[in-house]
């Protein structure tokens, strides 16, 4: 028998969230971000969940080759761009995009002899201040790919910092007014909004939206719930409890002492820890479900084990379900009790993990 612990991902809630994406923006095309593994959830099957988008973002080259391999003919975008001119032969067999966002990718493009048709997103820095070319250098990075023979379609894109807070607090309007004032007149198609914007700024969403942590069932917002968004959870890890300690008052358990009962208490031992992904620096009181009753962990996660607060739960003992994160248990709701966000969590799924679709 396997240990307990898995991780289930519901793909049909991934197409709901792609459905979601589409009518919060129902005149652009969807450039589903599947980077990182498609954050967590597995590369191959979440693209053939997200199938129905019209294109997939992700950053590495390896991942967009399996892609290929694998039979998709979307446009796939390159997010990071090309770090070598050997990457661009690799670009031109596997009919990539890429991002290009600054003047040493313009050089390798030069030098290149391609036949041409390369699809690129040429980004602009508007106050992200991360990848980009500011708005003074724009103008001739956009010259040089216009007559660049080898350059197919061209998309101007950018970045927003702080799309996740509310409409009238954010420098969304200040980052969006600096890329209008650079693509008025130019007659491209322009990509800028991610999950956030996609759901509080419809202003953004142009031709292409690249919704990333939306389509997975979190929330980007701090103040806002997924399931208030409309969205379904992807990714449930569900474990069991494989021991149960009676102890004192007095009692500490776990590494460093870091948790002293009070009382005499029943302490769960879940199988589940750092090794599998979850939170090492997960707190007391971090919530978790028992047999779909909410409770709280207890002490410091270990590598492969995790203490977990039984009291009031008299039916909970050795076999008991616990969800630590997913249908029931929003993983947004964790992530701000570790003190970290979703986006980690679901990235940091261990390989070891048995995932179940």
């Amino acid at each position: 028998m396997p240990r307990p612990i898995q991780a289930l991902i519901d793909l049909s809630a991934l197409e709901y969230n792609l459905s979601v994406v589409r009518r919060h923006a129902p005149r652009a095309r969807v450039m589903a971000v599947v980077k990182a593994d498609a954050y967590g959830h597995g590369l191959l099957r979440a693209a053939e969940a997200l199938k129905s988008a019209d294109g997939f973002a992700l950053l590495e080259m390896d991942a967009a080759i399996r892609l290929r391999d694998a039979g998709y003919r979307h446009p796939i975008l390159l997010v990071e761009g090309f770090f070598s001119t050997e990457e661009l032969a690799l670009i031109e067999q596997y009919h990539l995009s890429t991002v290009i966002h600054h003047s040493e990718q313009l050089a390798m493009l030069s030098a290149y002899k391609r036949r041409g048709g390369l699809d690129v997103f040429l980004k602009l820095n508007t106050g992200m201040n991360r990848l980009g070319f500011m708005p003074e250098q724009f103008s001739a990075a956009l010259e040089s790919l216009r007559t660049n023979p080898a350059i197919g379609q061209i998309t101007l894109m950018t970045h927003f910092a702080r799309a996740d807070e509310p409409a009238g607090e954010n420098s969304v309007s200040m980052q969006l007014q600096h890329f209008n004032a650079v693509a008025a007149g130019r007659n491209l198609a322009c990509s800028l909004a991610n999950s956030a914007a996609i759901l509080y700024h419809p202003e953004t969403h142009a031709d292409w939206v690249r919704p990333g942590i939306m389509l997975y069932g979190a929330s980007p917002f701090s103040g806002k719930t997924a399931a208030e968004l409309g969205l379904r959870p992807v990714m449930t890890i569900s474990s069991r409890v494989i021991a149960v300690q009676n102890i004192r008052a007095g009692d500490a358990v776990g590494y460093g002492h870091i948790f002293c009962a009070d009382r005499p208490m029943r302490v769960g031992i879940v199988a589940g820890g750092y090794a599998d992904g979850y939170p090492r620096h997960a707190p007391t009181g971090t919530p978790v479900l028992v047999d779909g009753r909410r409770s709280h962990i207890l002490g410091r996660v270990s590598m492969d084990m995790l203490h977990v607060d039984l009291s009031g739960i008299g039916s909970a003992g050795v076999g008991s379900q616990v969800i630590l994160w997913g249908e029931g248990l929003p993983v947004d709701e964790v992530a701000q009790a570790a003190g970290t966000i979703s986006y980690e969590l679901l990235c940091a799924l261990a390989p070891r993990m048995q995932v179940v679709t």
